[in-house]
């Protein structure tokens, strides 16, 4: 009897000491990295540069108050700018001079149709960006080149205005400033091309 009690005894220690110890296993997840372009707020700027005279002088302006919005998150420009929606006041337009701005709003803008704001989309397919643009109640989509260097996304383009019906404007500011307009061949000009520079910068 002694020796089924000491063997039994020793059965009981054996199984304690190699019962494995259980450890509470801690699994600490990576904190997701926050990544991704985000454009700088009042970054936005429109420049654009008309031409008159046949020898095609520029005149630049620029417009003062730009909204930007329909932005998204992503690690490239043509991602945070894919389906993006600007709106331009007609009447932030800026040339440094305030005559010329003043017919530029009445004869010009003001022969056009509807164009309190100067609205668009962009959009990004095969390493080209597309702008929507409405105009004197005409839609278009232009194809415009654009860089991105320095943080700063630039985007040009050339718009005609016939393609837009604006040729009764383009002839009433030319005839508000008909000897201003004249070259030296005495001629008065005002093109219906007009260059535009748009660009935002992001951090």
């Amino acid at each position: 009897m002694k020796k089924i009690a000491v063997f039994a005894f020793a059965v009981a220690l054996l199984t304690t000491s190699c019962k494995k110890e259980e450890k509470n296993e801690v699994i600490v997840e990576p904190t997701p990295e926050v990544s991704g372009l985000k454009i700088i707020t009042d970054s936005t700027k429109v420049n654009w540069t008309a031409f008159k005279t046949t020898e095609k002088i520029a005149v630049g302006g620029s417009f003062k108050s730009i909204e930007l919005k329909d932005t998204k998150t992503g690690e490239t420009p043509e991602e945070v700018l894919e389906g993006a929606a600007f709106s331009i006041p007609v009447s932030s337009l800026y040339t440094n001079n305030p005559d010329r701005d003043s017919k530029l709003l009445k004869f010009f803008f003001g022969t056009l149709k509807n164009t309190e704001l100067l609205a668009g989309t962009l959009n990004f397919r095969e390493g080209k960006c597309y702008m929507t643009l409405t105009m004197n109640d005409v839609t278009k989509q232009i194809v415009t080149e654009y860089t991105f260097e320095n943080k700063v996304f630039t985007l040009t383009s050339t718009l005609n205005l016939v393609e837009f019906g604006g040729e009764k404007a383009v002839a009433a500011i030319n005839e508000a400033c008909l000897e201003l307009h004249k070259g030296k061949d005495g001629v008065s000009k005002t093109w219906e091309l007009v260059d535009i520079k748009g660009s935002v910068l992001f951090e």
